[in-house]
């Protein structure tokens, strides 16, 4: 049979049968679902209508996040599939989609801003002096030390991305399409944004 993409088999909004007056066309046809797990990356190519190509992408470990108030891009690695708003089953086997809500290791992001700022995040307040005298003894050219500061006198940090950066794990939404481009490329999550899948996966630990 295959998938089909079209509606004619479909029942009308009232509930009443249509006649199906013609046959399947192969410009309705579907493909089936890529479900892209997290593993060593294995990409397969499709041929697809016009001799196009498309990237399957059946196992991704790693994807380019970019974080947009600090207008950086970082490769780095997915961790964990945390949350998905149109299905849970896509959680439990951590299927990698589009806007799926994912953990990523945020150590290339904490270098960069260690080096573009000289300040040291996700640290423990227990051990935030040790860090800011380590930070004061890297030997360093006026030249830099006055580029930093020049950058310190505008940088905010939202503190709940602080809290992330400590605990190891950052939350991206998956914003390419993995089945499709063999890509899992998306963003980092921040305010208000950031706020309410806190909040969704708060809900859901607690149910």
């Amino acid at each position: 049979m295959g998938i089909s993409r079209d509606s004619r088999h479909k029942r009308r909004s009232t509930g009443g049968k249509k006649a199906n007056l013609k046959k399947k066309r192969l410009y309705e046809s579907g493909r089936p679902a890529a479900m892209t797990k997290i593993g060593a990356t294995r990409v397969h190519t499709v041929r697809t209508r016009g001799g196009n190509t498309k990237f399957r992408a059946m196992r991704l470990d790693t994807g380019n996040f970019s974080w947009g108030s600090e207008v950086t891009t970082r490769k780095t690695r997915i961790l964990d599939v945390v949350y998905n708003a149109s299905n849970n089953e896509l959680v439990r086997t951590k299927a990698l989609v589009k806007n799926a809500i994912v953990q990523v290791d945020p150590t290339p992001f904490k270098a960069w801003y260690e080096q573009h700022y000289g300040i040291k995040v996700g640290v423990k307040k227990a051990q935030k002096k040790a860090a800011e005298a380590e930070m004061a003894e890297k030997k360093q050219s006026n030249h830099v030390q006055r580029k930093q500061a020049e950058r310190q006198s505008t940088r905010t940090l939202d503190p709940t991305l602080d809290e992330a950066f400590a605990s190891g794990r950052l939350l991206c939404a998956v914003s390419s399409r993995p089945g499709q481009s063999g890509r899992c490329d998306g963003y980092v999550l921040e305010g208000k944004e950031l706020e309410f899948y806190t909040r969704q996966l708060k809900k859901k630990h607690n149910k």
